[in-house]
């Protein structure tokens, strides 16, 4: 019995994970991750790190991170408490959308979750306080792949949904794009 419904977004590889909850009077059970019913989504590897963030206020913006090949990783990113607004960048060389940007809204209430291939940054603002998420990723964090595009940068024009009340130094420090990024080769 499938308890993960998958659906294409509007970038190629980007998905749309619902979970099914199964539930009485009690509370309910819900799946946050099956490698078999995701394998058809293009989770092909093992995970192999499993992250949980919290941010306190509403109006954060975290992100936009990755990590260059060969540590490129797919991330799996739930909401477990609060409301989010996520995003995540093609940077893919060669690709027909690069810099194309896709937003998602995951909550604890609807139960979504992003599937994030390699090739794609990724980065959210939080909507309420007090929000967590959850990270499945196919790739351990290696600091000598760290990379980042800047959140406000113009080339990628993200229509935030709220002002920006926070950004962290290390976020607010990647550089602007510029006409010669052409896209991370994988």
């Amino acid at each position: 019995m499938t308890q993960l419904l998958v659906t294409d977004l509007a970038l190629e590889g980007l998905k749309c994970i619902e979970r099914k909850r199964l539930g009485d009077a009690r509370g309910f059970l819900s799946r946050i991750f099956c490698a078999e019913e995701i394998k058809g989504a293009g989770w092909k590897r093992p995970v192999a790190q499993v992250n949980h963030t919290y941010t306190a206020r509403r109006g954060t913006v975290r992100g936009l991170h990755f990590q260059r090949p060969p540590k490129a990783e797919m991330k799996l990113v739930s909401c477990i408490r609060g409301e989010v607004w996520d995003v995540a960048v093609d940077i893919r060389a060669g690709s027909a959308t690069l810099l194309h940007w896709c937003p998602q809204l995951l909550s604890a209430e609807n139960g979504r979750a992003m599937l994030i291939p390699e090739g794609f940054a990724h980065g959210f603002q939080a909507l309420t306080d007090n929000v967590e998420l959850l990270y499945c990723h196919t790739a351990p964090y290696d600091l000598t792949a760290e990379a980042g595009l800047n959140a406000q940068d113009p080339m990628l024009a993200i229509s935030w949904p709220q002002l920006i009340s926070e950004l962290s130094s290390r976020d607010a420090q990647h550089p602007m794009l510029n006409e010669q990024f052409a896209g991370v080769v994988s």
